[in-house]
């Protein structure tokens, strides 16, 4: 079917929540990506940061498959290997005690939240549930979620809204700090807030964060749905800060490409998070753990070295380029500030030159397959570069 029918199809019969590209991708491999006609595009969005190993890795396709072919499903009722794999994976590699499967980033986050209040609950009081987050945060699109995501623009319409959650500016530890009272369980933070603009905390602000948690006894929640799994050079981005949360998600990267979702506990919150605590239906579906179990194993030292190298290449290119006036993020998580274009109007035209990226509030954003090689690199920079010297100024240029 070509490319003007799958959209008509799709404008008559899919809810339009999205602003979609229009354009159609029909198939892909590794970060490159082919349209029903033939178009080819350099794809550096990973599907929002979903596909780390890029598109149809063989290793990871072939594990999919294979369990596919053995069993597709069967619920939390029975165990299966897959399952019990990952969560080993994830909590060896990442120090922390238990692990809950779920679907999704903001399904790990509501799980999240539920621990921290369940953990206040029994070891304090009934109505020491409050949980601060941060403004400009984002943490998902479920009630509960989109109340704990410190954005205004996110909460038009679907009120009214639950109670317990309050927002601090991020790396201001004295607003924080006049918040904390009696009926206060958590702290949530993202170390880099992805869709509020690529922007990182600042790390004494976090350490200090963790200091206020551990004096008054404060379950820290780390949101890493978007920065985990190697996105920024190191499995998780606490790795960055030298942080010890209490409670971390993942989403995103770790299925390779199928929805899952993950919330990692330290023992002191896990305890308290017994049968009929919690649930998903198609919590550590084995299919889906094939898949990221196949992630987690290519997270070894090699890979992240490459990670790492690529996102120096790739920042001192973009650093070059005109019309660039910063970049922020960590490793390959990258969000590109201009002087006086809109990102929307480049991803327009990066788009049409065949290279795919995102946008996150006023900044380009790009979260490659974290395959990338240099010649990758190389061929985003050239086509950046291209597009943004054909570029006319939409507003006044700052000064510097």
């Amino acid at each position: 079917m070509d490319s003007e029918k799958v959209i008509k199809r799709d404008g008559e019969y899919v809810l339009h929540t999205y602003n979609r590209n229009p354009i159609v991708l029909e198939k892909g491999h590794g970060l490159r990506a082919a349209g029903p006609e033939g178009q080819q595009y350099l794809d550096f969005t990973s599907g929002i940061g979903v596909n780390s190993l890029g598109y149809c890795d063989l290793d990871w396709a072939e594990a999919v498959s294979e369990q596919a072919h053995k069993l597709q499903h069967t619920s939390n009722l029975y165990y299966t290997a897959p399952c019990g794999k990952l969560a080993k994976k994830l909590c060896k590699r990442t120090g922390m005690s238990k692990v809950f499967f779920g679907n999704s980033g903001a399904e790990a986050n509501e799980g999240a939240i539920k621990a921290a209040r369940k953990y206040s609950v029994d070891h304090y009081r009934k109505d020491r549930t409050t949980v601060i987050t941060l403004v400009n945060s984002f943490h998902g699109r479920t009630i509960a979620t989109l109340t704990a995501t410190g954005q205004e623009v996110f909460h038009n319409y679907f009120g009214p809204f639950n109670e317990g959650f309050l927002y601090a500016p991020a790396g201001d530890i004295e607003a924080l700090e006049e918040l904390v009272d009696r009926t206060t369980c958590a702290v949530m933070l993202e170390l880099i807030q992805g869709e509020g603009g690529v922007m990182a905390l600042d790390p004494d602000y976090v350490q200090a964060v963790r200091k206020l948690c551990d004096e008054k006894d404060l379950v820290l929640i780390v949101d890493e749905v978007q920065t985990g799994v190697g996105r920024t050079g190191t499995f998780l981005c606490c790795e960055h800060y030298n942080l010890k949360p209490d409670v971390v998600t993942l989403a995103k990267g770790l299925g390779g490409g199928l929805p899952i979702g993950a919330v990692l506990m330290n023992e002191k919150v896990a305890e308290g998070m017994g049968p009929g605590t919690h649930g998903s239906t198609f919590g550590g579906n084995p299919v889906v753990c094939a898949g990221a179990n196949v992630v987690v194993d290519r997270m070894d030292q090699s890979f992240l070295a490459n990670v790492n190298e690529r996102a120096v290449q790739l920042r001192a290119g973009i650093a070059k380029l005109p019309h660039v006036k910063s970049i922020s993020g960590i490793g390959l998580m990258v969000g590109i500030e201009f002087y006086d274009l809109k990102a929307a109007d480049v991803l327009a035209a990066c788009r049409e030159a065949g290279l795919l990226v995102l946008t996150a509030k006023t900044r380009l954003r790009l979260l490659p397959p974290l395959t990338l090689s240099e010649h990758d690199v190389d061929m985003a920079l050239e086509i950046l570069s291209d597009v943004l010297g054909k570029m006319e100024p939409t507003a006044p240029k700052e000064q510097a």
